[in-house]
């Protein structure tokens, strides 16, 4: 899915941009006519989309392959991904934090690969001339079916597939185009056999459904792996055990002509250490307010990577 820029609630009250995968275009930061621009010599230009998630994870790209002696130049919050990959193909950036899943829809609509590996390797088959895709992270930010611990608890909850006894008593809720997604009321019907009592139309795991999920309007929602009220909220994400939404793991992708030993270690090493409960917690310091660069230096120090 090509998706959003999220409003997620963080304790109901405040409101950050979490997407895994991309918001509408807004202004184009980058300078100049846009044909066959970009970094000279060495220097990495890395960009992000234009959410806070994405810039998180760029600024630990930069501090990272700074601290590597690579020469870094930042153009963050370029927008949406139709944006940031035609700036990748033309050379006014060198390197950006991509999602799996949501790349891959956008290479291939019709490509149903669902799983880390399936995914992961038909996106390797399908990446545009000249961009190159280094090592995926565990870490991703993916549509989860969430529930209050309580309802957990009632219902003995844990996967997806454990609702199945109980979906009828049960309202659903998320964004309008859950009503006819496979990755939506859909799948979860087909794929896990659940009929809910109703579906009530939301919005993308933003403050809407948050807010209904913990007032008891609905007993179920659409949220996000990453969206830090998962945890404010004492929320548990069921475990999507037969894989009906695809693998959303963040993965590095650079031009193919800047790639080197030094950068391709340093970012896999990036990737090695990086977590969904990293991200989470990342969003949720973003969320006070907290300099997004001063986040990502403390993350590369507590993982162990010298960052800038």
């Amino acid at each position: 899915m090509k998706r959003r820029a999220i409003l997620s609630a963080f304790a109901l009250t405040s409101v950050l941009a979490l997407s895994a995968c991309g918001g509408g275009g807004g202004s184009d930061p980058l300078s100049g006519d846009g044909n066959d621009k970009g970094s000279a010599g060495s220097e990495v230009i890395i960009g992000s989309a234009d959410f806070t998630e994405s810039q998180l994870i760029a600024s630990i790209y930069s501090q990272a392959l700074q601290a590597k002696g690579v020469a870094v130049k930042e153009q963050f919050n370029i927008g949406s991904r139709e944006v940031y990959i035609a700036a990748l193909k033309d050379g006014s950036i060198d390197l950006v934090p991509e999602y799996s899943g949501a790349l891959l829809s956008y290479l291939d609509p019709k490509s149903t690969a669902a799983t880390t590996d399936a995914v992961t390797s038909e996106l390797t088959g399908k990446m545009p001339q000249g961009l190159s895709l280094l090592t995926a992270s565990p870490a991703e930010d993916k549509d989860v079916v969430a529930v209050t611990k309580a309802t957990a608890d009632k219902y003995q909850l844990k996967t997806v597939s454990d609702l199945a006894p109980h979906a009828g008593e049960l309202v659903l809720g998320g964004p309008p185009e859950w009503k006819t997604r496979q990755q939506g009321v859909v799948g979860l019907r087909d794929v896990y056999g659940l009929n809910f009592k109703d579906f009530v139309t939301l919005d993308a795991g933003g403050t809407l459904t948050m807010t209904a999920l913990t007032n008891g309007q609905i007993q179920a929602g659409d949220l996000f792996s990453t969206d830090p009220g998962l945890k404010t909220n004492n929320l548990v994400a069921l475990e999507d055990d037969k894989s009906l939404f695809a693998a959303e793991n963040v993965v590095p992708v650079i031009k193919a002509a800047k790639e080197n030993e030094t950068i391709t270690k340093t970012l896999n090493a990036v990737s090695a250490k990086l977590t969904t409960d990293d991200l989470i917690s990342m969003n949720a310091e973003a969320a006070t307010g907290a300099n997004l660069a001063d986040i990502a230096k403390k993350w590369l120090a507590g993982a162990g990577i010298n960052g800038s």
